[in-house]
């Protein structure tokens, strides 16, 4: 198993650790911070405090949610550093669709305008529970050990978000 290699001090096993996760890790960090740059750092800071603490990590545990969590606190911390609020300025890319039709295309663009509103729109922990959850295709555990909360709390807060979400979209489409 590649984590038991990397925690006998194996530096390739760890390697092959990052090529793993370094994209969902950089994707979390970037949700939170909304500063690629500052996702890039945040990244390769969670990856050297893993290798550190390799030792407190459990055997047989999943290695991902570890890491993840390690990434949201990294970032959770470099955001209160510079006193910004989380997410405030992150826009949430939502990938396009492919569409042969033109008029097709158009139409899911302005679907995908609509929801990155909506999103927009919601309270930061309901907004942070959504985008990790669904945009970063990110389990409820790991969505909890991203942003440090319990796993019933996620489950509340995309509970919240998503009622609140179909209302914003009800309410967007009664105005178009």
């Amino acid at each position: 198993m590649t984590v038991e290699r990397a925690r006998q001090g194996d530096p390739h096993a760890f390697g092959e650790l990052v090529r793993t996760h370094q994209r969902v890790a950089f994707r979390v960090a970037f949700v939170i911070t909304g500063s690629p740059t500052e996702a890039e750092e945040v990244a390769q800071e969670a990856f050297l405090k893993a290798w550190k603490n390799l030792g407190s990590f459990r055997a047989g545990a999943s290695f991902r949610p570890w890491l993840l969590a390690i990434v949201g606190n990294e970032a959770r911390n470099r955001v209160r550093a510079r006193s910004r609020r989380l997410l405030r300025e992150n826009r949430v890319a939502i990938p396009d669709l492919a569409a042969d039709d033109p008029a097709e295309e158009a139409t899911r663009a302005e679907d995908r305008r609509q929801v990155r509103r909506a999103v927009e729109l919601l309270r930061e922990p309901e907004r942070s529970a959504i985008v990790c959850r669904f945009f970063l295709d990110l389990s409820e555990v790991e969505t909890a050990a991203v942003l440090a909360i319990p796993r019933g709390t996620v489950k509340s807060r995309l509970d919240r978000a998503r009622r609140q979400l179909v209302a914003s979209l009800e309410q967007q489409g009664d105005t178009t």
